[in-house]
């Protein structure tokens, strides 16, 4: 008489796809309803500081790396939350900044004129080699350095979020940038109409300047709005072209990065990296999205929405980056930091007053 086999563990079985996706889910799950519960919290300040001022100075996605951040260095975090926290640092944020070639279409960028973008992007290029050089000079470690000089050269919290996966940022480090960039973008925001205003600018001439130093489209906004129509339109259109260098420094970071990585084959010698590992899957994704909405393939309606869903995965993503970091680390190189942002600031003002005068504005 023949026995039936034992049956396999089910360690020695093999794992389909569905028990591997239900297993990440189990993983992920405690860390993501962590981050979305910083994530309302965030929200709500900054709901409740646009019901008392008429606007929130320090934006959601501010807020939430900074309650997760404090979080993070009053709580040690168990293990089972940490899969979920990273998923929402990585793979949400990248799928966020996707999302934000939606938005953008090369119609609005074209209405702009041929002389001022080619110029836009110069500044916005100077201004990150600049503004390296300067955090390199105080000390920086090159990341450090490096966040510092997008995010002031380009769009602030975005361009840091969009470039720290990239060159491989931790968590202190980002929050580091981004605490001294929040802070000086609503420095920016308030004094700059009254610099306007003491210089007599016009509202074109205004509106250049808000465009080429204010870092978020909101606040450009805020800071355009006291001088004008025209300086908010103005404004707003350089931003745009400030945002789309997005996609392209994050490519070039990215190259540069798999340069500086690059492997050895069995023979010794140095190969480079697969194509795929150069560029990254959501730039990709950003540049078939601005492609599609310049040729009308995405509808109206849905421009909208994508930009909301962007924003609001954005800040899940920063209060992910928030809960990896122990603001007790930061505060030891925060003066540098703050330095060096503020430097770089004043280097991108100076070359906004530069092509002003250059282009007779």
């Amino acid at each position: 008489m023949t026995t039936a086999p034992a049956p396999l563990p089910s360690s020695a079985l093999p794992q389909t796809p569905w028990r591997d996706l239900g297993g990440m889910a189990r993983r992920i799950i405690p860390g993501l309803l962590l981050c979305l519960a910083v994530s309302a919290a965030a929200m709500g300040l900054a709901h409740v500081e646009q019901s008392m001022f008429g606007r929130p100075w320090l934006e959601g996605l501010v807020l939430a790396i900074l309650l997760g951040a404090a979080v993070r260095t009053v709580w040690s975090m168990p293990e089972r939350f940490k899969p979920g926290v990273e998923f929402c640092a990585r793979p949400v944020l990248e799928f966020a900044i996707l999302l934000l070639g939606a938005t953008i279409s090369a119609q609005a960028l074209a209405s702009i004129g041929g002389v001022l973008f080619l110029a836009v992007v110069i500044i916005v290029a100077v201004g990150i080699g600049a503004g390296y050089g300067i955090g390199r000079m105080l000390g920086l470690p090159r990341r450090m350095a490096a966040l510092v000089a997008c995010g002031n050269a380009i769009c602030g919290n975005s361009a840091i979020a969009a470039v720290a996966p990239v060159i491989k940022a931790d968590g202190e480090e980002v929050a580091s940038a981004i605490a001294f960039t929040a802070v000086l973008g609503v420095a920016v925001v308030l004094i700059l109409p009254l610099l306007g205003v003491a210089l007599q600018m016009g509202g074109l001439e205004y509106g250049v300047l808000a465009g080429l130093t204010v870092y978020a489209v909101p606040q450009v906004l805020a800071a355009a709005a006291p001088m004008g129509t025209v300086a908010t339109q103005t404004g707003a259109l350089i931003k745009l072209v400030r945002v789309l260098m997005l996609g392209p420094v994050v490519l070039a970071a990215s190259l540069i990065m798999g340069r500086t990585e690059t492997a050895k084959d069995d023979d010794g010698k140095k190969r480079l990296p697969r194509l795929s590992k150069l560029v990254p899957w959501f730039i990709v994704g950003f540049l078939i999205l601005l492609a599609a909405r310049s040729l009308g393939l995405i509808p109206a309606a849905a421009i909208q929405p994508a930009g909301a869903a962007s924003s609001l995965l954005t800040v899940v993503a920063m209060a992910g980056l928030g809960l990896q970091t122990d603001l007790r680390v930061v505060g030891r190189g925060g003066g540098r930091v703050a330095l060096a942002a503020t430097l770089s600031l004043l280097v991108l003002v100076a070359l906004a007053f530069g092509l002003i005068t250059l282009l007779g504005i």
